[in-house]
């Protein structure tokens, strides 16, 4: 921006230079030759007079003298014709003495009592030179005719000695503009650099170098007290947010263990036809509690700020995959791994463990007995085809799938599908978006070639275990969410 200003400044001072000098310069060009001409015919004027007054008194042998002094005081050079046009004396020795050039056109018109006054280049320089040519006498008694010649090198000379100053005054002129208008672009960009670091922090989610309010122009110093007094107000409503959510995780927790520890002492006093109603009260008391754990996990995750990190997707898959083997058997589910190389993936710690679990469950839920649930590691380029890679994860079901909009609608909070089951909580699916994108990822959800649904993880290839970034959306996973069990902690199918 202080480029900006600064070559806006420059390029309308240069404009107004550019409009002063270069007239003043062509004008003074034009009247140095003006009155070097008019003294000039002057000059030329008054010897032609003193020539016709010695040719009358008969002291023609007195001319070459009189021009050989002229010449020397003028620095020109002097040609002297009689009546006729015939050279009398010729001080540059260009033409003979005795020469007829009563048919040259500024003699010619001389001779008819016209004087002529011209610019045009001679040699043998070849420089540019004027010729001065009047006549001595009147129209019906001109007596000689004189032509005085003076090189306009020290004219041009001077000129370009004035287009030089000309320059060099402008030259000083945008020096000190450029500093007057650096100083001025500095004192407006500054604040704007203030504020830009301020928002760069606030997007961190804390300022430490809150923009001043006493500097540059008014407009920028009052956006800047608005911005602080903005920023202020929205930190002081980030920090009742993440203190709601800390104290709600400890509030809650509480009374929903005392209140199943009471459902399950009714248990031994209940009839047996009552005790239906008291499972479906601790299943639903379940599944409040997780839904607050979800909750309280999705508000961390917006609100807390922490750095991106490698971590080997194939291991991990490999590991949860493990885990779930036991629970999968029991439902007589098959979980396949892909055989893969290590791909290193940024996410942010703890997640891919979660990702992997919200997802199994999901996939789990959904399979009938004999089926199986496919988990495959693919390394593909970004779009565009281009650097970084991107890694994807792919858990494909054999279930009964989605819609295309129900697959939309998977990620809102607390949807669930149509034929989903009454003990998920809706908010699976949104803590793995929520997840992955804190890494700088993404997820999808596909229907699989052969039915069911494919969901597809796509996270950051990370070349180097130690690579870290920092994100502005950062989770921090709560630690009932972590406990809980995995099979119970997804749910939309």
């Amino acid at each position: 921006m202080t480029r900006r200003l600064l070559l806006s400044h420059l390029s309308l001072i240069l404009l107004v230079l550019l409009a002063l000098e270069v007239p003043f310069g062509v004008f003074y060009a034009r009247g140095e030759l003006s009155r070097f001409s008019h003294t000039a015919e002057q000059g030329a004027m008054t010897l032609a007079e003193v020539c016709e007054d010695k040719m009358e008194h008969g002291l023609t042998a007195d001319l070459p003298e009189l021009a050989d002094a002229y010449g020397q005081r003028t620095g020109g050079t002097v040609l002297v014709a009689d009546r006729r046009g015939v050279v009398l004396t010729d001080t540059a020795a260009h033409a003979m003495v005795g020469k007829d050039l009563s048919a040259e056109p500024d003699i010619s018109s001389a001779l008819h009592d016209r004087p002529v006054v011209d610019t045009r280049r001679a040699p043998p320089t070849d420089g540019e030179y004027l010729f001065v040519t009047v006549p001595g006498g009147s129209n019906a008694s001109v007596a000689c005719v004189v032509r005085t010649v003076y090189s306009l090198a020290p004219l041009k000379a001077r000129v370009h000695t004035a287009w030089l100053v000309l320059a060099a005054a402008g030259l000083g002129v945008l020096a000190a503009a450029s500093l007057i208008g650096f100083a001025l672009a500095r004192s407006i960009t500054r604040p704007v650099r203030a504020l830009e670091r301020a928002t760069a922090q606030l997007a961190e989610g804390r300022i430490t170098d809150p923009p001043a309010t006493d500097c540059g122009p008014p407009e920028l110093r009052r956006l800047a007290a608005s911005f602080t007094r903005t920023a202020t107000r929205l930190q002081h409503l980030l920090q009742a947010q993440q203190a709601f959510a800390s104290d709600v995780s400890h509030q809650l927790k509480t009374p929903l263990t005392a209140l199943r520890l009471r459902l399950e002492n009714f248990e031994p006093h209940l009839a047996p036809c009552a005790q239906g109603s008291l499972d479906k009260a601790l299943g639903e008391l379940e599944r409040l509690s997780r839904m607050v754990q979800g909750l309280l996990a999705l508000a961390r995750l917006e609100n807390t700020e922490i750095r991106a990190e490698a971590a080997d997707l194939s291991t991990v898959v490999a590991d949860r995959a493990g885990i779930w083997t036991a629970f999968a058997d029991e439902q007589q589910v098959e979980i396949l791994v892909s055989k893969g190389t290590s791909v290193p993936v940024l996410v942010v710690p703890g997640a891919l463990e979660q990702i992997i679990d919200n997802l199994l469950s999901n996939a789990l839920r959904v399979s009938a007995p004999g089926t199986s649930v496919t988990l495959a590691v693919v390394t593909t380029p970004a779009q565009g085809g281009h650097a970084p890679l991107m890694a994807e994860l792919h858990v494909i079901d054999q279930g009964p799938g989605m819609t295309e909009a129900e697959r939309h609608r998977a990620f809102d909070r607390f949807w669930r599908a149509p034929h989903a089951d009454h003990d998920g909580t809706g908010l699976g699916l949104a803590l793995v978006r929520h997840l992955t994108r804190a890494g700088g990822g993404e997820v999808t959800l596909e229907a699989a070639p052969g039915g069911g649904l494919d969901a597809v993880v796509r996270l950051r290839h990370a070349e180097c275990g130690t690579q870290q970034e920092r994100l502005a959306t950062t989770p921090d996973i709560d630690s009932a969410a972590r406990s809980a069990p995995a099979r119970r902690s997804a749910g939309v199918p």
